[in-house]
């Protein structure tokens, strides 16, 4: 490990151990460095060989490969591997991929030890669910990587996890807050309660602001980001990184929030139904913007530091706590069909 990276390690420590348990933005305060650490140490995939060269629909498909294929955690050993990657484009038809699987499945002993069950894939599309008993194992035991947030019924929550989106602003602009909720719909069919909330003076609601400065200067000055689970919720990290404390409107359990194992979200953002419109919504954010408001913040500004995609990753960004989702997946439970 580079002098760098330890240091920056070195500092996550200090701050861990100087944070209470219930001033934690993470389910394991306690364990979660310490595991981490190991991960760095000890962890190790088998990529195998693509049977063309890979093109992926989304950026951060792409980074991720990239920095995958690139990091220490490759091993040329497949007998040293703690999980297997199988790679293959976006666009790649289910009865390709499942060709590509049986080829692994005759060729090389590692998919029948688990039936896949210690074997990840990246799609943030999904499969499309066949009764070929290889795309069922698939499916059912390999981890998939996906993107947040994931097509409707193409997620596993218990093995599955999400990719969060690119971010493109990394300096947060110090405001005081003067707006209690922004809400940006970003071109989509407004719904009624963005008419609803437009009408509110404590509430700026908008397609797309005009340059990311003017975003930037949106999120710093916002108690509140709202975010409709059924429009749009690419923003989610960025909001953490600014201090905009998340509100997700969503009507149902939502389980393909990236880091699920690792954070707690129900310490970092607010979630509310839509039922209730706006004056109900603005009544839980009121409630909610009150003495426990500063806690809340500043957990999602510790958090954000997982939601930052580096060319180059670093320590704790968006790749690596990725990673350390896989880790934490070593020992799945395979699916075995019925005969």
């Amino acid at each position: 490990m580079s002098f760098p990276s330890f240091f920056l390690l070195l500092s996550f420590t200090t701050l861990l151990n100087s944070i209470s348990l219930l001033s934690s933005p993470y389910l394991s305060p306690t364990t979660f460095l310490p595991d981490y650490q190991n991960m760095l140490l000890n962890f190790k995939i088998f990529i195998y060989k693509p049977n063309a060269a890979l093109t992926y629909n989304s950026p951060q498909e792409t980074l991720f490969y990239t920095s995958l294929r690139n990091s220490p955690f490759v091993t040329q050993n497949p007998e040293e591997a703690h999980l297997f990657f199988i790679p293959f484009s976006s666009d790649l038809s289910t009865t390709a991929v499942e060709r590509v699987v049986k080829g692994l499945r005759t060729e090389l002993p590692y998919w029948n030890r688990a039936l896949g069950a210690d074997h990840v894939f990246l799609s943030c599309s999904g499969l499309r669910v066949g009764a070929d008993r290889t795309i069922v194992e698939l499916n059912k035991n390999s981890v998939q990587i996906s993107c947040f947030p994931t097509p409707a019924g193409m997620l596993i929550p218990h093995k599955d996890i999400t990719l969060p989106p690119l971010a493109t602003l990394h300096a947060p602009i110090r405001n005081t807050t003067s707006v209690l909720g922004y809400f940006r719909h970003r071109g989509a069919e407004e719904s009624s309660l963005a008419k609803e909330l437009s009408d509110d003076p404590d509430f700026l609601v908008e397609s797309e602001p005009s340059d990311e400065i003017t975003y930037a200067d949106r999120l710093s000055r916002s108690k509140f980001c709202l975010f409709d689970y059924g429009i749009d919720v690419s923003g989610i990290g960025e909001a953490l990184r600014f201090g905009c404390v998340p509100v997700v409107i969503a009507d149902r359990p939502m389980q393909d929030l990236p880091f699920m194992d690792v954070l707690r979200w129900q310490e970092i953002a607010v979630f509310v139904g839509s039922g209730g419109g706006a004056k109900e919504l603005k009544l839980e954010l009121t409630r909610a913007g009150g003495e426990g408001y500063e806690r809340i913040k500043i957990l999602g500004v510790e958090a954000s530091r997982h939601f930052v995609w580096n060319e180059s990753p670093q320590p704790l960004d968006c790749f690596n706590t990725v990673m350390y989702q896989l880790w934490l997946r070593q020992h799945a439970i395979r699916y075995v069909p019925r005969e």
